[in-house]
């Protein structure tokens, strides 16, 4: 007998994607080494063209955490800029695409109780990508230069991997895009080779939920706007529209 989909686990892994949200703001439990493995080993089963598994996950511990992020934060202080290992945004940001970077913005500040022209509580607040949002576990990812962009999908899958397998234990993670930001930096510091691109760091370890800015939610597109069926095999350009037989019923 099947069991009821409301009640399967399927419905509770769904549930999961859709709970998952981005936290900054974590406790100082530590977070096990052994656990933290398993994460990643859950991560690395995500799908990957070729098998390639594309990536790296470099774990930044003690004195060498301590020095990337006073490093990072004097370079956002002194307004030193790096050229990014890769283009994140679309060069112009087009309007639609600039609502919804402004809507998530607006969303993170208002929870945080940070009016749109508190300059000082803002830059703080984004100063935090540089400390990994104090949580337990900082990772620098990496991807080795010759790699293409499917490399980069399939990294991006292991990530949002790592970020589901986080969730299923309980424990919370942030994406850190700032970090690419800062590549030149980040690579000297840890010593990392020329051809490991930074791709972004990961804030891993159990959620503050009493902090307010873990209260942010974020809005998601309708179906919609990304979703669409075609049911026909040929279709015509604009320019062969006039010329386009119409289908008969």
């Amino acid at each position: 007998m099947n069991v009821p989909y409301e009640h399967s686990a399927a419905s509770q892994a769904l549930q999961l994607l859709h709970q998952r949200r981005s936290i900054r703001a974590f406790t100082n439990q530590p977070v096990p080494q052994a656990l933290l493995e398993q994460l990643l080993q859950a991560a690395r089963a995500a799908p990957s063209g070729a098998n390639l598994q594309p990536g790296r996950f470099i774990q930044v511990c003690g004195n060498a955490r301590i020095e990337l992020s006073n490093a990072l934060l004097r370079n956002r202080q002194n307004e030193v800029e790096e050229r990014e290992d890769y283009g994140y945004f679309p060069r112009p940001m087009p309007m639609q695409l600039r609502k919804r970077q402004v809507a998530a913005a607006q969303a993170l500040y208002s929870a945080i109780g940070i009016a749109r022209d508190d300059a000082p509580g803002r830059e703080s607040q984004f100063e935090r990508n540089y400390r990994f949002f104090d949580a337990p576990v900082a990772l620098i990812v990496t991807i080795d230069a010759n790699f293409g962009a499917g490399g980069y999908m399939d990294l991006g899958m292991a990530l949002h991997g790592l970020q589901l397998a986080a969730s299923a234990v309980g424990m919370g993670s942030c994406a850190i895009g700032a970090m690419a930001s800062h590549a030149q930096t980040i690579r000297e510091v840890l010593q990392l080779p020329a051809d490991q691109h930074i791709v972004c760091g990961v804030a891993l370890g159990w959620p503050d939920m009493s902090a307010p800015v873990n209260q942010t939610i974020t809005q998601r597109l309708p179906l919609s706007v990304y979703f669409e069926q075609r049911s026909e095999t040929h279709f015509c350009s604009h320019s062969e529209a006039a010329r386009c037989p119409t289908p008969t019923a």
